[in-house]
């Protein structure tokens, strides 16, 4: 929480005659409680300036007996009670003094001190807002404690209103970002970005985040909508290519479409959802267009950092399952480039050869493969399948034979080798080892149909 931190005030002639008690009084009486009240403020003053904190009180206290409606008084004694860390007897003061002269902001201050110290955060936002009609500047401290109280509906409200009036700061765009993501605040601050953007149509940040926040609540129809809007305020923007990319592939212009697209794949400005949508229109546009697949290489490469999505890796599944086994080949091979240990990509692309009835490739990569993983099972099975396809029986035995022993629980698999190994020794002639290894396939498959 952001404290506004106050200098101590001097009091060397902050203390207030007392009043003529009577016409009768002697003049030198009067001088003299004058004389003590004034010898013990100063001596309060000395012994607070070297932290004696329990002397400087025992002298305010024969002042306060002199002039017990003094507000200086108690607000000194407030403020070496809150150094002795007496919460309440501090509070107590403070707020006495406030009661006598509540237009001194020092006095509101000081109970705000206290509470600050004492984590009394809900107190310490009813004095603050009084403290507001001394100072606009203690919004920011208000902005804080109703973070700190949870009410979200507030201290948005006030960012806005302190966004708008002073400008942005890093701290309240941090509040904004937490408060935000909570899915029932982003109405009212949709509202709120609709309404400037109105009020200033030529500040992109509030297309920016109205655009984020339509795209986080899957509103795409409305935030293509906004970047068109600001497509026609700041045709400069990069959130502007975002319909200009959509405007282009819409009218089967391929290279305004790439234009627009490497513009916003390139920003640091725009969300990673969209860009994802943006890769997939392209994807799928490409596909009736393949004149544009090193584009479409070319925008995978921006994709490359990124740890939530291994893009080349879900486009290889989008050919793959629609038996574009070239193109899934192809973008598998881009992804396992720097991602040699991802055994799922691996099995994928064994299964991609083998449908596109590569084999000799289907063998050396599992072959390969086996160097890295040498307990898993489906690449002995890959490289089995491949060795029988190019009538390399033996090599197809000794292979599946020692993966045998890496099956567990997966009797499909099993099935699989056991298939194998009869067509390899078919392949060799040996029909008794064949039928051997037939039966046990057709064993495994009438056990799994009980």
């Amino acid at each position: 929480m952001k404290k506004i931190v106050f200098l101590g005030l001097l009091f060397g002639m902050f203390f207030v005659p007392m009043t003529l008690l009577a016409q009768t009084e002697p003049k030198d009486t009067l001088a003299l409680a004058e004389n003590k009240f004034e010898d013990s403020f100063y001596e309060s003053l000395k012994q607070k300036g070297i932290e004696n904190y329990d002397k400087a009180v025992d002298a305010l206290e024969k002042c306060l007996n002199l002039q017990p409606n003094n507000a200086i008084v108690l607000f000194e004694l407030g403020k070496n009670h809150l150094s002795q860390k007496k919460y309440k007897e501090a509070y107590d003061y403070f707020e006495k003094a406030t009661k006598i002269d509540p237009k001194n902001r020092w006095y509101w201050v000081g109970m705000y001190d206290v509470c600050y110290e004492t984590h009394d955060y809900n107190q310490a936002i009813v004095i603050v807002n009084k403290l507001v009609e001394f100072k606009d500047d203690y919004k920011e401290d208000l902005t804080s404690l109703y973070m700190n109280t949870q009410q979200f509906d507030k201290a948005l409200a006030l960012i806005n209103e302190l966004n708008e009036k002073v400008g942005k700061s890093d701290k309240r765009e941090l509040y904004k970002a937490q408060i935000l993501q909570d899915s029932k605040y982003q109405g009212s601050e949709k509202d709120n970005l609709i309404a400037q953007i109105k009020k200033n149509p030529k500040e992109e940040s509030n297309y920016i985040n109205l655009i984020y926040l339509y795209s986080q609540s899957n509103q795409e129809e409305k935030a293509l909508e906004v970047a068109k809007q600001l497509e026609k305020e700041i045709p400069t923007s990069d959130w502007a290519q975002v319909s200009l990319f959509k405007f282009h592939l819409n009218n089967n212009d391929g290279e305004k479409a790439v234009k627009a697209m490497n513009i916003v794949l390139a920003s640091d400005k725009i969300d990673k959802k969209i860009k994802h949508r943006i890769l997939n229109e392209f994807l799928i546009f490409s596909r009736t267009n393949p004149q544009y697949d090193k584009d479409l290489e070319k925008a995978i490469g921006y994709f490359s950092d990124d740890k939530e999505v291994k893009v080349a890796k879900e486009i290889g599944k989008f050919f793959q399952a629609k038996s574009d086994w070239n193109n899934a080949i192809k973008y598998y091979e881009m992804h396992l480039k720097n991602n040699a240990d991802d055994m799922e990509t691996i099995l994928l692309l064994m299964q991609a050869y083998t449908e596109n009835l590569q084999f000799d490739k289907l063998a050396k990569s599992s072959e390969e493969a086996l160097q890295l993983f040498p307990t898993q099972p489906q690449l002995y099975y890959y490289n089995g399948l491949a060795n029988n396809q190019l009538k390399n029986h033996k090599k197809a035995i000794d292979v599946l034979e020692s993966g045998l022993d890496f099956i567990i629980d997966d009797a499909s698999l099993e099935i699989n080798f056991n298939l194998q190994l009869g067509e390899a020794y078919n392949g060799l002639g040996d029909m008794k080892k064949k039928e051997n290894y037939f039966t046990k396939a057709n064993q495994l498959i009438n056990k799994q149909k009980k």
